[in-house]
């Protein structure tokens, strides 16, 4: 199936705010968009966010939808993107871990890369998963139940990651796969919280 129509018919949420590391965003958004999808810029309030490029302020990019108005099951797929301050903040708004926890519980693939499972952590919906981040998340991730590897991108029923900038061709060929598969069925080793 052709690139441009791949994801066509599809919806994709794509979570952030201030200090979102700036190609983690872009690189994806626009791979998803390439391939067809319709997208939602969330984050915590409607407007403006300012991006980063690593510790130097990047542009600002439009969040169409607060992240309290947003409804996960408008949507078939998410993406969480890096960047050491994004997925700080999002962790401690409960809107943002609860609409994160929604999209695992109606078994829907999310993408993932850098510092992003954070916020998967947060969620309590990494334990029995195999994935990978930036290495300073792995005790985090381990501590929360999930095997940590060191690779550029691993994939487990529909969770996608990918630990670092460098990883973003493979991470975005690989979430636009995911994404156009759907549904997955629900992973066999998630323990009950």
């Amino acid at each position: 199936m052709p690139m441009a129509t791949q994801l066509e018919g599809k919806r994709v949420a794509f979570l952030f705010t201030e200090g979102v590391e700036q190609r983690e965003l872009t690189e994806p958004l626009e791979a998803v968009r390439s391939a067809g999808a319709d997208v939602d810029c969330v984050s915590l309030r409607k407007g403006g966010v300012r991006m980063w490029k690593h510790f130097d302020k990047g542009d600002e990019i439009e969040a169409n939808l607060a992240v309290a108005d947003a409804d996960p099951s408008r949507y078939d797929a998410l993406v969480l993107p890096g960047g050491v301050a994004n997925p700080d903040q999002l962790r401690t708004a409960p809107d943002a871990v609860g609409f994160v926890r929604a999209f695992f519980e109606q078994d829907k693939p999310v993408a993932a890369i850098c510092h992003g499972p954070w916020l998967l952590v947060e969620a309590d919906v990494v334990r029995g998963r195999k994935l990978t981040s930036w290495p300073s998340l792995q005790t985090d991730l381990r501590n929360a139940g999930a095997e940590w590897v060191d690779q550029e991108v691993v994939t487990d029923s529909g969770l996608v990651t990918s630990r670092k900038p460098d990883d973003l061709p493979a991470f975005c060929a690989k979430l636009v796969e995911e994404f156009a598969e759907g549904r997955h069925e629900q992973h066999v080793g998630r323990a009950a919280a």
